[in-house]
């Protein structure tokens, strides 16, 4: 059996990346160990989920070019929520950029959104 553990996601900031994704999108830190003096091993993942985000640091410019746009634009990642019009009044009354309004999808209800960085996210819930 095989499943994805983490995503590497680049920040510019890694104080910065951790606020936004624990109190905006209300992610668990789930590990921050320095392991230099500029580097740390940062985690967050959705409450339950098996999968996460490792907050990486742009290290040089070229890295730090990407920041925001590692998908050349495109939806990076999904989100599932198991109820869509919570997180949806969560998110837009903490701030929460929205690119498109929610739509009914063959998949369930979706929203694409922006985070601090600019990527875009969908986040998709169960049709009703």
């Amino acid at each position: 059996m095989q499943s994805l553990f983490q995503i590497s996601l680049l920040v510019d900031d890694y104080d910065k990346a951790i606020d936004y994704y624990t109190r905006v999108l209300g992610f668990e830190l789930k590990e921050d160990t320095e392991l230099s003096p500029v580097k740390r091993w940062v985690r967050v993942a959705p409450p339950g989920s098996s999968c996460g985000l490792l907050l990486a640091k742009a290290a040089n410019e070229a890295q730090l070019s990407r920041v925001g746009n590692q998908t050349g634009g495109r939806v990076f990642l999904f989100l599932h929520t198991d109820d869509f019009d919570r997180d949806y009044q969560l998110y837009t009354e903490r701030g929460v950029r929205f690119i498109r309004e929610p739509a009914e999808e063959e998949y369930g209800k979706v929203v694409v959104f922006e985070d601090l960085y600019g990527n875009f996210w969908d986040l998709i819930g169960p049709k009703e």
